[in-house]
């Protein structure tokens, strides 16, 4: 990887130990979502990233981090990073907004939200917002995955956490949630929530003509309305699933319109774009 330039990615967590944990808890018949997150501590989550930092220090290479749920691996990032090393790392809006108290919902709703890493308890989420504000982590993504209330239920069936399909929506709800969450509760700047959503993922990953407002690059803007006020919910929003996460909370700030390449391809919630307008982008290392 350090011959050709190349950034490895890693999702931090030890699954040799969380499979001796899940099968511990199964054995003890605890099979309910609750018993997800605590099959997957922060401790492992930690233990693994710091692992993959050493490597990477020995190999010379830089490291991403995807989808960091927790203050364990926000204290190696910090460390590596004070150290001058190039490692960088992503939160998701579920671990900022979201914790492990909805697993305990009655029914199948608690099969909802499960995800890897989990959801964390609320304490964790304070170390996620001080962390982008303060560059430790550069972006914000979302791990999107619109598993069906019906597929997360055949998983419940078995009576087992573990065969619950992984995953959350939130690829239409992450640039309100930043704003409205952060921005306009003062945790960073609107150039640094620009950063994390725009910008910085496109620099890291190599993607030529994206990411910068600027002559010479794709003209993809995002004309976006600081103050109209939305309710997220599965009928207003137009993910490929019939559940959000995020029913019922209030955000104030939506985009408006959204240009491809100097194309309007959305348009006050009404989608533009022909299909088969995509254009394949060969990324840079």
């Amino acid at each position: 990887m350090r011959g050709v330039g190349g950034l490895p990615v890693i999702h931090a967590e030890n699954w040799d130990v969380i499979c001796a944990l899940i099968e511990q808890n199964l054995a003890a018949g605890r099979t309910g979502p609750r018993w997800h997150p605590r099959s997957r501590p922060a401790l492992l989550e930690g233990e693994a990233a710091g692992r993959a930092i050493n490597i990477a220090t020995l190999a010379g290479t830089p490291l991403y981090i995807f989808h960091v749920s927790c203050g364990a691996v926000v204290e190696r990032i910090a460390a590596a990073r004070s150290a001058g090393l190039p490692i960088y790392g992503e939160t998701c809006p579920q671990y900022l907004h979201l914790d492990w108290d909805l697993y305990d919902r009655p029914g199948s709703d608690g099969a909802l939200p499960v995800c890897a890493p989990p959801l964390r308890p609320h304490a964790e989420q304070t170390s996620l917002w001080d962390a982008l504000a303060r560059n430790t982590l550069q972006v914000v993504s979302t791990d999107h995955c619109p598993f069906t209330r019906t597929e997360k239920a055949r998983g419940l069936e078995l009576n087992d956490f573990s065969r619950i399909p992984g995953g959350v929506p939130s690829i239409e709800s992450r640039f309100a949630l930043l704003y409205s969450n952060g921005v306009r509760q003062h945790r960073f700047s609107v150039n640094r929530w620009v950063e994390m959503c725009c910008t910085t993922p496109a620099k890291l990953f190599g993607l030529p003509g994206k990411g910068v407002i600027a002559p010479g690059f794709d003209a993809d803007l995002v004309i976006f309305d600081p103050d109209r006020r939305v309710t997220l919910s599965t009928e207003f929003l137009h993910e490929n699933v019939d559940w959000t996460p995020y029913q019922g909370q209030s955000v104030q700030g939506w985009p408006a319109v959204t240009i491809s390449r100097g194309q309007v391809i959305a348009d006050h919630g009404k989608f533009l774009a022909e299909p088969g307008r995509g254009k394949f982008i060969r990324r840079t290392l």
